[in-house]
């Protein structure tokens, strides 16, 4: 264990000469404005994605805005709420008198068992073999809860409870400006593309979160864009998110 400056130097040291760094943890987010790090202090405590996501989320609904696209804010896998609070803050914030609706699609009560195509990208394990399913559960309460530190009413969220696979036959919005999908798995991405994406706005974006991390969700983008035959840009916000 590292107890004093001087060892922490020797440990980075050894680091170095082996090929690695050592950063401040601060540094990745040196070139994130004030108004941002402000918004993710309050967000943070719920939700999994990194400060790189909350960022790109962030810059993505102020160019929606300021570009004055039309369309509502959907979710799918929403765990505890975080980045949709995040998104009203910033809306609010961008466009006070919008009437934007956001859509929060999840079973609110944690993850669904994966499918054959599910497994970590990094090291090719079956998500299967970890018996995912009811990981990162958050109740609807719960999420109700969070919402509650935004300056949109409750009004303005559209919590859908369910697979998406059967909740998006039935519950749709009309256009949509931000499409963020984290679902994780195969099939819900997939149904999730199918359903929403035709229903995105010119000009509006897509955010892919697990892309990299997750095979079955690459597995449902890469199918889903080629089927469709036109070429779309990807953009990476961190190693698994575009």
């Amino acid at each position: 264990m590292i107890s004093n400056r001087r060892e922490l130097d020797d440990a980075a040291r050894t680091l170095k000469e082996a090929g690695w760094s050592v950063l401040p943890p601060e540094q990745h987010l040196s070139d994130m404005d004030k108004g941002f790090l402000g918004i993710w202090e309050r967000v943070r405590p719920f939700t999994l994605i990194s400060p790189e996501r909350g960022w790109a989320l962030s810059e993505a609904l102020r160019y929606l805005c300021r570009r004055r696209i039309p369309g509502d804010i959907v979710e799918c896998g929403v765990w505890k709420g975080g980045a949709c609070l995040l998104a009203s803050i910033v809306l609010n914030n961008e466009e006070p008198e919008s009437e934007r609706t956001i859509w929060l699609y999840d079973t609110f009560e944690g993850m669904p068992a994966p499918g054959d195509q599910d497994h970590i990208a990094a090291g090719g394990q079956a998500l299967k073999e970890r018996n995912p399913e009811g990981w990162w559960a958050a109740g609807e309460a719960e999420v109700r809860k969070t919402l509650e530190f935004s300056p949109f009413g409750a009004e303005r969220f559209h919590l859908v409870p369910g697979l998406v696979e059967k909740t998006l036959e039935e519950t749709l919005p009309e256009r949509i400006a931000l499409l963020r999908l984290d679902t994780d798995w195969y099939e819900s991405t997939r149904k999730e593309l199918e359903v929403l994406y035709p229903r995105l706005v010119s000009g509006g974006i897509l955010i892919i979160d697990d892309y990299g991390h997750f095979t079955g969700a690459r597995k449902a983008v890469d199918e889903y864009f080629s089927a469709l035959g036109r070429p779309v840009l990807m953009h990476r916000s961190d190693y698994t998110a575009g």
